[in-house]
């Protein structure tokens, strides 16, 4: 399937387009056709039934919260669940926008975000519910799609789907506010309009191609992009997310073959978890989108070997998921690559002072195109990270002749220790081809002598024998042969696991401190 170019859509819509509610396009197209299927109970709606479920919902919300919603912002603390679909459509019926809140963060952080975001509703449900109240700033209604066991938390039992039709909202209206993950500082409360979301969907099916029957397994948390946007992609295509509540290994193994699921989207530790546990795909499986962080070689290379068809994708909340995505047969052919921008993406590679760089040249990665965020929900962050050239990402890598992209690091990563840089993603590359190494992530810490230190986190292979002896010394010396003597690291800590985030990325703070604690002898 070839979708229209996004960037062909009018900028200035002042009489929007109502088929741009996706979900009413969609019912009224093919009604009959399953929607959302819920793994765990194997509930099943079609769109005709998706659709009234969402005006239903949107009934409710503005009865509860006892107002016109239209420009509001609604907090959704939830986990992964087919209700999650009901809302995201209530809400843009109502012309408000949703505000994805993680919930596994703690009390005060989730306070702050909402109060950041100026919620005027908070939807919980009976697991989070206990949380709410606290969450939600004075005078916010708190609503939760499960009976409540609180008096001042209202049911947001469904009402008259007829009360809330259809309705028409301009394409660079804002449709969730979304929050970074937040691995080397304060979370980023990401802005996401419709265009944003739908250039997504559009860019994802021309990458990877859309079939009638396709199935999509949502088991990332939906209150991050990975979750979300197979629920937006599979509205506009016309067909089915099956959503799982929650990742586990061997479960998750059985919904993908007892659901013939087609489409996944996973980080690379899950992926990993399954090979581990001996799943192999179904013929069903046309492709694992595989990002949150760097895909190894190794997986790749398990991933050929049992058949896996692994597409590692670069992709950053404040793009809506993708920039780029290599096909299987890339990301085994070109080693690391993370494929080529999505159309109508732009990628840029810029030096320090923002000129363009050539092929091969290493810079920061620049992104343009319908699928960037008009900014974040402060002022001078947006500022600082998008100008006229698009969104500055902090991301360093380099593209090859045929436009393929490398991504080697962050420009705030990088490690100054005696003048030299070093580039913590090629320094964890090294030692993970060090023998007996199954993961390493690595920073930089103060050290008064160099200014910053190369400090690494291991992770053993339990597989390997010979792991019990695997030191700090015997992987210095390892990787000696591999990198230069200022990115050898100098301090090297061991654990069973590389502390990540949901997405899957590195949470750097806790990294650096446990490494501190190892060099300070604690």
């Amino acid at each position: 399937m070839t979708l229209p170019n996004p960037a062909e859509w009018p900028v200035d819509d002042p009489v929007a387009d109502p088929s741009r509610d996706l979900l009413a396009q969609r019912a009224a197209a093919s009604p009959a056709a399953t929607a959302v299927v819920d793994a765990d109970d194997g509930g099943e709606w079609t769109y005709a039934h998706l659709d009234d479920r969402a005006s239903a919902r949107a009934a409710a919300a503005e009865a509860v919260a006892d107002t016109d919603l239209d420009g509001a912002r609604v907090g959704l603390l939830l986990g992964t669940r087919p209700a999650v679909a009901d809302l995201y459509f209530a809400l843009g019926r109502l012309g408000a926008g949703a505000v994805a809140l993680n919930v596994d963060l703690p009390t005060e952080r989730l306070r702050s975000q909402a109060e950041r975001a100026d919620i005027d509703l908070l939807v919980c449900e009976g697991a989070t519910e206990d949380r709410a109240s606290a969450v939600a700033p004075p005078g916010t209604p708190v609503a939760s799609v499960d009976d409540p066991a609180a008096d001042e938390v209202a049911p947001l039992a469904p009402g008259d789907p007829a009360a809330v039709p259809p309705s028409a909202r301009p394409l660079d209206a804002e449709r969730v506010v979304m929050f970074t993950s937040g691995t080397s500082g304060e979370p980023k409360g990401v802005r996401l309009t419709r265009r944003n979301l739908i250039a997504s969907a559009v860019g994802s099916a021309n990458r990877l191609g859309v079939e009638p029957g396709d199935r999509w397994l949502v088991c990332l948390p939906t209150y991050h992009m990975g979750g979300l946007a197979p629920i937006v992609r599979s509205t506009l295509y016309g067909t089915t997310t099956v959503v799982q509540r929650e990742f586990a290994a061997e479960a998750t193994a059985r919904v993908l073959a007892e659901f013939d699921i087609t489409a996944v989207s996973l980080v690379p530790t899950m992926l990993t978890r399954l090979l581990d546990a001996g799943w192999t795909p179904a013929d069903s499986l046309r492709f694992v989108l595989l990002g949150g962080a760097p895909a190894t070689r190794e997986l790749v290379e398990r991933c050929a070997e049992r058949g896996v068809p692994a597409c590692p994708t670069y992709g950053m909340t404040e793009t809506a998921s993708q920039i780029a995505t290599a096909t299987p047969a890339e990301a085994r052919e070109y080693t690391d690559t993370v494929g080529r921008p999505l159309e109508p993406t732009t990628v840029t590679l810029v030096a320090d002072d923002g000129t363009p760089l050539d092929a091969g040249e290493s810079g920061e990665l620049v992104v343009s195109g319908p699928t960037v965020a008009p900014g974040y929900l402060d002022g001078d962050q947006t500022a600082a990270a998008f100008d006229d050239l698009g969104f500055h990402t902090g991301d360093l890598g380099y593209a090859d002749g045929d436009g393929r992209l490398w991504v080697v690091g962050r420009v705030d990563d990088a490690i100054v220790t005696g003048g030299e840089n070093v580039h913590p993603a090629r320094v964890a590359d090294a030692l993970r081809a060090v023998e007996g190494v199954a993961d390493a992530a690595v920073v930089g810490l103060p050290d008064e002598e160099w200014g910053e230190r190369v400090a690494a986190l291991v992770v053993p292979d339990e597989s390997e024998s010979e792991t019990a002896s695997l030191t700090s010394e015997r992987v210095r010396d390892a990787v000696g042969d591999r990198l230069a003597a200022f990115a050898v690291p100098k301090t090297v800590g061991f654990t069973d696991e590389i502390p990540r985030t949901h997405s899957g990325t590195v949470d750097r703070e806790t990294v650096c401190e446990r490494l501190a604690a190892v060099r300070d002898g604690a």
